[in-house]
């Protein structure tokens, strides 16, 4: 679907812009690699490239726009420092930037933020102050902050300079795969789906553009049918990197006139892209950065190539990454979790373990549960966690344990 039209009366961001930004850039934010998907590149027919911004310094794109906001800041107002409120990535890139440029930060954080991205913030050099539940109560602490002590608020999407710094992303891309055809981005907010859109469209308006939100957390299809912003309630999804209930007003006009197309992920979807990316590609990515390789193994054939997909980050924590690589192979039908009734007697779990082994299905955990009130007297109730091939050894695992008198209840 094209959106163009949907653009609203505020600051624009030009080329030169950009171009400013990368030269402002220089020597802090690395030029990330691109790596090519040997994997993808079967499904879509076509080339498909990673951007890996990833291994971009604080483990995201993000430090590009938050040093180019920060920079431009003008002496007074470097005196009185800056504030900024994230879960993760906007935070590290605004204290590694505020680090670099000798300015004061604080950052609030949510109370329930992960550990290693708390510690990383404060590692980066930040005041981190933890407030709320959720990033809206966390951000209403910033603002609360800044209006008593003259900080300035650092946006993570709405303001020019951020887009303008994350749309360095699009020269390097141009510059890396100057063939490209398809440019495929996250989107939460919109800065770097702005900033990319930006500099690609200025030089090579023939380049296509898809925008990718989670399925959970995807306001910007009813805000481009709307022809402006609009808020969702309550956005759900694992991708916490976009996981945004509003389109930024600035980026909304420019993604509106200059983004092609704008599509949604599910949740399975997003963790058999990580798992992808982990296991073919060697990439540790977190759910929002993998969202443009969930939307390439959706629809393979819908992609004109050379296809860039922009890794945008890699800030994930492992607890979480452990969950969802167990959701992804699930989701894949390589893992497998029953429940079940037998016989309570001697040699019964043996037996049943039997007749998994024969199928060749590895038990990754097992339950035995004997006394509860749900059970007959010779009855126990067995819970597996077994590690499959796919979905044909799933049903394959399913037939065994039938054909051999076990009944399955979850």
């Amino acid at each position: 679907m094209n959106y163009r039209g949907a653009s609203l009366s505020l600051p624009s961001v030009t080329l030169d812009d950009v171009r400013g930004a990368q030269k402002m850039l220089s020597g802090v934010a690395r030029v990330t690699a691109m790596e090519g998907s040997r994997h993808l590149t079967q499904l879509v027919g076509a080339p498909v490239h990673f951007k890996c911004e990833n291994l971009q310094r604080t483990g995201s794109f993000k430090l590009r726009g938050a040093y180019v906001r920060i920079a431009g800041l003008l002496p007074e107002e470097r005196a009185a420092g800056v504030v900024a409120a994230s879960a993760g990535n906007h935070a590290q890139g605004v204290a590694l930037a505020s680090a670099l440029l000798g300015v004061r930060s604080t950052v609030f954080m949510p109370k329930g933020a992960p550990l290693p991205k708390i510690s990383a913030t404060k590692d980066y050099g930040a005041e981190v102050r933890l407030h709320g539940q959720v990033v809206d109560e966390t951000l209403a602490a910033a603002q609360e902050y800044a209006a008593e002590t003259g900080a300035v608020s650092i946006h993570p999407f709405d303001h020019p300079d951020i887009i303008a710094g994350q749309g360095t992303v699009g020269l390097e891309i141009l510059e890396q795969c100057p063939e490209v055809r398809t440019i495929v981005v996250g989107i939460g907010g919109g800065g770097l789906a702005a900033g990319i859109a930006i500099a690609v469209k200025a030089l090579r308006p023939d380049v296509r553009i898809v925008g990718v939100q989670a399925a959970g957390a995807a306001a910007y299809p009813p805000s481009l049918g709307a022809g402006r912003p609009v808020s969702i309630e309550n956005p759900a999804t694992m991708a916490d990197g976009i996981k945004v209930g509003r389109p930024g007003d600035v980026p909304f006009g420019i993604i509106g006139d200059l983004v092609d197309e704008v599509r949604t992920v599910t949740e399975d979807e997003l963790s058999t892209a990580l798992l992808l990316c982990l296991e073919r590609a060697k990439l540790v990515v977190e759910p929002a950065g993998a969202s443009p390789v969930a939307a390439l193994l959706s629809d393979p054939g819908s992609f004109e190539g050379p296809v860039v997909a922009v890794l945008s980050g890699g800030n994930v924590d492992p607890l979480l990454l452990q969950r969802i690589l167990r959701h992804g192979m699930a989701a894949q039908g390589r893992y497998l979790a029953v429940r079940l009734r037998l016989t309570d007697r001697p040699g019964a779990l043996a037996t049943l373990l039997g007749a998994l082994s024969v199928v060749d299905a590895n038990v990754l955990d097992v339950s035995h549960v004997r006394t509860d009130p749900r059970l007959g007297l010779t009855e126990a109730e067995v819970e597996l966690h077994l590690e499959t091939k796919g979905p044909a050894h799933c049903a394959e695992v399913g037939r065994a344990l039938r054909d051999a008198g076990y009944t399955v209840i979850g």
